[in-house]
């Protein structure tokens, strides 16, 4: 059973039905009727065309359940009317698949779920592996998700700025249980790059091959987090930064700067250093001038801060992070950082233990303790 060729036709098996009439809820069940039947016949008898064959099913799926549905019955006539079995139709909806699930009235975290259900493939307990959440509560998710778009129609122009959101969205939230979601937002993210020509969408891909790339060398074998300066770049995927390189630049020449090609072009630039020493700091700064104009978010001013110490010395940092607003997330943690890094490895200390307090993760909250721990053991020995 060929599970990356289910994946793939799925969207498209969704778009048919919908196209013909059938609301989104009720053509999602319908193809995931189908799936099943696909994963009981398909390894003993594959069709010729396994899209064609998925759409057939579906529809009669469609058929049975709206026949059984007597609040429907004044849809008979228009539902009788199924098209004659034959090779499924070659236009592409993917693109307005995901317009739908990334629908403005959906809360980020739906948007997210109803994504990797519809355009991805992926079952609902493997999205709640994947969150961490129970089955029932992802189910219950994507039911609302679905009866919120449902009346929704394929007749309006989407927003890809909302749906690469979604797609950033589920990149960031990384990997657990069976699926590996920072690979599937990179496929999810390819295959939207195949469908709409936008120098963001480049961007984005960009920007998560860049930091996929570095996926092998974040962490210790004991789990712990490597910061970047300490990363063992031959652990890097060459391969991929060099792809998203040839993207980056392929987007940026097209001279419509966005926030992903922005962010990609920052990635570049670390991974174009040959060690964290050789890291070219002061266009880096520029890059996130270019990005702090765009989006305006504290966050970046944050980031930039760090860059500028790197740049122009922690004291310059220092005097950026004084402009920002110390409820920032990790504003404690920057300022540790800069502390040390200025040499006053008292309030670095403290600041790094206050950090760890407002972690919010695990993993970062253990390597904010170590770094308070190894500040303190060398005041103590006197260093």
């Amino acid at each position: 059973m060929d599970e990356a060729l289910i994946r793939s036709l799925t969207p498209g098996v969704l778009t048919v039905l919908v196209r013909r009439g059938a609301d989104f809820a009720a053509a999602e069940d319908a193809v995931q009727d189908a799936l099943v039947e696909a994963v009981r016949g398909w390894p003993d008898d594959p069709p010729r065309d396994p899209k064609g064959w998925l759409v057939t099913v579906a529809w009669r799926r469609f058929l049975d359940a709206t026949r059984a549905d007597t609040a429907r019955r004044r849809r008979e006539d228009r539902v009788e009317e199924e098209p004659a079995p034959g090779p499924a139709p070659g236009v592409d909806d993917t693109l307005q698949l995901y317009f739908l699930c990334a629908h403005p009235s959906l809360t980020p975290s739906s948007a997210v779920a109803l994504t990797l259900r519809a355009v991805g493939g992926l079952t609902t307990r493997q999205i709640a592996r994947a969150y961490l959440v129970p089955e029932a509560t992802m189910a219950q998710r994507i039911s609302r998700a679905k009866r919120t778009v449902s009346g929704v129609r394929f007749d309006r122009p989407g927003d890809v700025a909302t749906v690469l959101r979604v797609l950033y969205l589920v990149f960031n939230e990384g990997y657990s249980g069976d699926v590996d979601l920072a690979a599937e937002a990179i496929r999810l993210t390819r295959q939207l790059a195949a469908s709409v020509d936008h120098p963001e969408v480049a961007g984005l891909l960009a920007l998560m091959l860049l930091h996929h790339a570095r996926r092998a060398a974040r962490t210790a074998p004991d789990g712990s987090l490597v910061p970047l300066a300490e990363q063992d770049r031959g652990r890097w995927d060459t391969a991929s930064i060099a792809e998203g390189v040839r993207i980056l630049q392929a987007a940026l020449a097209r001279d419509r700067l966005g926030e992903f090609q922005a962010q990609a072009a920052i990635a570049a630039l670390h991974a174009d250093a040959p060690t964290a020493g050789e890291t070219d700091w002061v266009q880096i700064v520029e890059w996130y001038d270019e990005l702090a104009r765009l989006t305006d978010n504290p966050v970046v001013r944050l980031n930039r801060a760090v860059a500028v110490s790197e740049a122009d010395g922690p004291r310059a940092g220092l005097a950026e992070l004084a402009t920002l607003d110390d409820t920032l997330p990790r504003h404690t943690a920057v300022a540790a950082y800069l502390h040390e890094r200025d040499g006053d490895l008292d309030a670095a200390a403290r600041l790094y233990a206050e950090a760890a307090h407002k972690a919010p993760d695990l993993a970062e909250r253990d390597h904010l303790v170590r770094q308070a721990a190894r500040l303190n053991s060398r005041h103590r020995h006197g260093r």
